[in-house]
């Protein structure tokens, strides 16, 4: 995840993101298939990267790559009944630093320990970034107590508070792409995520909590101690349990043909920086075109398109891009009759990622759910974390100046 350092004040008292896997409360679902933006408009626009003649408003300068915004603080909703909130802080104060030596980003994990002695359901998450010049991003991870031992060895046997975790929260030992361990998480635009009246996110007694902090380099390197709000409702509420589900889809940027002749604009070159930035992290490149069974595409279009498995039903819905990203979609059983878009984000705006609840919608078994995003070098030219980067071939990768492509589901299942 990335941005900018002109849009890091606005950050700054911006609260949490989406909430993963808890879908806000806050507003009435919409659903946003009633858009008539539709992915033919988009693909006209695909083939050039920043053509002359083009509509005005496709180089319009995003808003948030100013300073003009208003600052918003955003305080805890208030608890609802039965629900009680526990506050988690990082063990001490860790200052970050790039871990292999090279790169301008440190992911860190911490483990806390909510110290439940019975089982709970998450209803709300609310983090509170210490240091918000370096503070990037927040993803919190449950640990279940079978995984407790594991995370206490990898945190006693790294020097520092916590342990280097590129890419997850360093536990997982697969892809997890359809029931997710995230729980929450801080980003721009974002507030308290408070999940929807009647349901939650079961954790068992002994559970704890991985706190993966994203710092900014490119922003300094000051100290950070970073806390996080959590609600919870005793296991007896009558509560659905919720999951996420997680939809990545490949980057495949190439450098605009004027700047063609820079030392990472051949694709391997750019997979190789990826990896020696961030180790078994940086595979993800390659290892997504196994998931969404394609070939290697350069191109300002990406998408992946994954089939259910098993009921499920779609509750809230969310994107995520970094810097160079312009569109996101995600549709249901696209090319079908009974196609609909469930997320429409045609002009991407790095600081409002919030989740969009929506009415649910039913998926079935051999269903699919397609996710497309548009990423645009052009954009470089107009952002300060960009300023004296040369082009360069886009790949996936957890970097301020990288990629993602990711779409974001919050579910039920029977």
């Amino acid at each position: 995840m990335s941005r900018s350092s002109a849009t890091s004040r606005r950050a700054l008292a911006a609260a949490l993101l989406v909430g993963l896997t808890a879908c806000s409360a806050a507003g009435s679902a919409t659903d946003p298939a009633a858009s008539d933006h539709t992915h033919d408009a988009l693909d006209a626009l695909m083939p050039h990267d920043h053509p002359s003649g083009t509509d005005a408003a496709e180089h319009t300068e995003p808003a948030w790559a100013s300073d003009d915004h208003p600052i918003e603080a955003w305080k805890p909703k208030k608890l609802r009944a039965g629900e009680r909130r526990l506050t988690l802080t990082m063990p001490a104060s860790y200052t970050p630093s790039a871990p292999s030596g090279v790169g301008t980003d440190d992911y860190r994990c911490f483990l806390l320990d909510p110290q439940l002695a019975k089982d709970v359901f998450l209803t709300g998450t609310f983090v509170q970034p210490g240091n918000t010049e370096v503070v990037h991003h927040v993803i919190l991870f449950r640990v279940p107590p079978e995984q407790v031992a594991k995370a206490e060895q990898l945190d006693a046997q790294t020097e520092g508070e916590g342990w280097t975790c590129f890419g997850n929260s360093g536990l997982e030992t697969g892809p997890g792409l359809d029931n997710a361990p995230w729980l929450g998480a801080w980003a721009p635009g974002g507030k308290e995520s408070v999940q929807a009246p009647g349901y939650g996110v079961k954790l068992e007694k002994g559970s704890q909590i991985v706190m993966q902090v994203h710092y900014n380099l490119l922003a300094g390197t000051g100290a950070d101690t970073s806390r996080t709000l959590l609600r919870v409702a005793p296991a007896s509420a009558d509560l659905t349990p919720l999951q996420t589900m997680l939809l990545p889809a490949p980057v495949e940027l190439p450098c605009r043909p004027a700047h063609a002749d820079g030392p990472l604009c051949e694709r391997a070159a750019a997979v190789a920086d990826t990896k020696a930035r961030f180790g078994a992290a940086g595979n993800t490149a390659d290892l997504l075109h196994l998931v969404c069974g394609k070939e290697i595409r350069p191109g300002n279009v990406q998408t992946c398109t994954r089939t259910i498995g098993q009921p499920t039903t779609v509750r809230a819905v969310a994107g995520h891009m970094h810097l160079l990203g312009r569109s996101i979609t995600i549709e249901v059983n696209k090319g079908r009759p009974d196609a609909r878009t469930i997320l429409d984000i045609p002009v991407w705006d790095f600081d409002d990622q919030g989740a969009k609840p929506i009415d649910p919608i039913q998926l079935h078994p051999f269903d699919t759910v397609t996710v497309t995003c548009r990423h645009v070098q052009w954009l470089r030219d107009r952002l300060p974390s960009f300023e004296g980067q040369p082009d360069k071939y886009v790949v996936w990768g957890e970097g301020t100046t990288d990629e993602m492509c990711l779409g974001i589901l919050s579910v039920t299942r029977p």
